[in-house]
């Protein structure tokens, strides 16, 4: 069984929470950044946790937009999924990019896992809530509630567990 935790991080927030979720799991998998690798490499995994950070207007970041999901096939394989986002500065786009990283994973057949409920969050908008009323992964927010990442993440990872050990 391959499981990867993939990220995408401008100032390196997005990749200490991937490290984090890796320690916290422990189980041996791969961490990779989406800037080194292509749609064969992730291909080649049963499992991923995702991770991007969201920028400009909701986007997701850079190396997730640039990447090629048309050449991805995820049929089968199941998907989680992680954002940091600025509950504070941008309340009416928080993780957005975890949304935009979450649509074009189940487009490329992923079974999505992970979701989180909104309790808990200060924001006021966010494309990353779905029909539930929750979060549709992990959301995380270094600027302004980086003491809650910890437990979060640990709280997330006793939710997911089951799906990647």
């Amino acid at each position: 069984m391959k499981i990867a935790i993939v990220f995408g991080s401008s100032m390196g927030n997005t990749e200490n929470a991937a490290n984090l979720v890796k320690e916290k799991l422990g189980i041996e998998l791969d961490v990779l950044n989406v800037a080194d690798i292509d749609a064969k490499t992730l291909n080649e995994y049963d499992k991923l946790i995702c991770g991007t950070s969201t920028w400009n207007a909701g986007d997701m970041q850079d190396d997730w937009d640039e990447f090629n999901f048309e050449a991805l096939d995820l049929s089968g394989k199941t998907i989680a999924v992680f954002g940091v986002g600025d509950s504070d500065a941008y309340a009416d786009e928080f993780c957005d990019g975890m949304a935009k990283l979450y649509h074009k994973l189940k487009e490329a057949g992923g079974n999505m896992v992970g979701a989180v409920s909104a309790d808990g969050y200060s924001f006021e908008e966010s494309e990353a809530i779905d029909e539930n009323g929750d979060f549709v992964g992990l959301p995380l927010d270094y600027d302004n509630e980086e003491e809650k990442n910890d437990e979060r993440i640990s709280l997330w990872i006793e939710q997911i567990k089951e799906y990647f050990v």
